[in-house]
């Protein structure tokens, strides 16, 4: 199984990136998926999570608003589209597959990817 981020980069404060990440070797329509974040120093945070079909989605409060997941089944492909970036957004962001339903729990998910890097200068 592999889950490959792309799109992060640096980007100044109110600006715009759309996270990708890409599965394979996976039944990727039979897993929820996740977005977390990882800032030096603290612990890995949940940013979103989407169901298996997409009907459902999750955002954590500190980017609801801001921040918006998606999902294309058909290419094994998530996506996190992040408007207004703030310094604070500043994290390694990665995606991470779940079967069954989104959890809240990092440790509930079964794969992770290797992370892509946000950095929102001020």
């Amino acid at each position: 199984v592999q889950l490959v981020e792309s799109g992060g980069g640096l980007v100044q404060a109110g600006g715009s990136l759309r996270l990708s990440c890409t599965g394979s070797g996976l039944p990727f329509g039979n897993y929820a998926m996740g977005w977390f974040r990882q800032a030096p120093g603290l612990e890995r945070e949940g940013v979103s999570c989407i169901s298996w079909n997409g009907g459902t989605t999750y955002l954590n409060e500190s980017v609801k608003g801001r921040f918006t997941i998606s999902r294309g089944n058909a290419k094994n492909t998530l996506f996190l589209q992040m408007y207004n970036l703030k310094p604070e957004d500043t994290a390694m962001y990665y995606c991470a597959a779940r079967y069954g339903y989104c959890s809240g729990s990092r440790k509930e998910f079964n794969f992770w990817g290797q992370g892509t890097q946000v950095t929102v200068s001020s």
